[in-house]
């Protein structure tokens, strides 16, 4: 096919080009397009990684929607029980009408902003935990979620005394642990270190 059909005008006809037998013919997309088909490419990659990245998010890409999603979910369970806890709390008091609607507003807005906050805060100390570490060993494994989940325990409740700090500590090992078994038993009873954990 040639270049000619640029200074031809606009046809919406089938009329089909004149080549020779002996090349290969291309169909356009389209019989309504005027263009020439072999300008486009059959086949390009499905995702477009930059030349030796890996081809998965590492621990700083997950940081973002694990911070995002953990205070969306501490704002959902927080605004359920501060709906429940408005509910008791209302008709103890025998309120009704628009007192009781606005208490009711009152108690799941501050009980699911406490949740939230709460379960973000402890997200992105987790996720800082987790991006440090990697960065310091250099890989990405079952160790560093452990590792990020004990000290995330440890820091939020360092302020309470040490007793205290241990359980947390514990809580957050616990956690993790319970993590790094739900992924190697999923993977088939295998460890995959090239799978980005939480």
């Amino acid at each position: 096919m040639s270049a000619d059909y640029l200074s031809q005008p606009l046809s919406f006809a089938d009329a089909a080009p004149s080549t020779p037998r002996n090349t290969q013919t291309v169909s356009p997309l389209s019989p309504y397009l005027n263009y020439d088909p072999r300008y486009l490419q059959a086949a390009q990659p499905e995702f477009i990684f930059p030349e030796g990245a890996a081809k998965q998010r590492g621990r700083f890409e997950l940081a973002f929607s694990q911070i995002g999603s953990s205070v969306m979910i501490g704002a959902a369970i927080g605004g359920t029980a501060g709906f429940y806890n408005g509910v008791r709390a209302t008709a103890l008091a025998q309120q009704t009408g628009k007192l009781r609607r606005t208490q009711l507003l009152n108690h799941i807005m501050k009980q699911g902003s406490s949740t939230a906050n709460t379960l973000g805060t402890l997200a992105v100390m987790y996720s800082g935990f987790g991006v440090l570490l990697q960065w310091a060993r250099g890989e990405d494994d079952e160790v560093n979620t452990l590792l990020a989940g004990t000290a995330t325990g440890l820091l939020y409740k360092s302020t309470a005394g040490l007793h205290r700090c241990a359980m947390g500590g514990g809580f957050g090992l616990g956690i993790a642990a319970l993590y790094c078994l739900y992924t190697v038993t999923s993977g088939g009873g295998k460890i995959n270190f090239n799978k980005p954990y939480m």
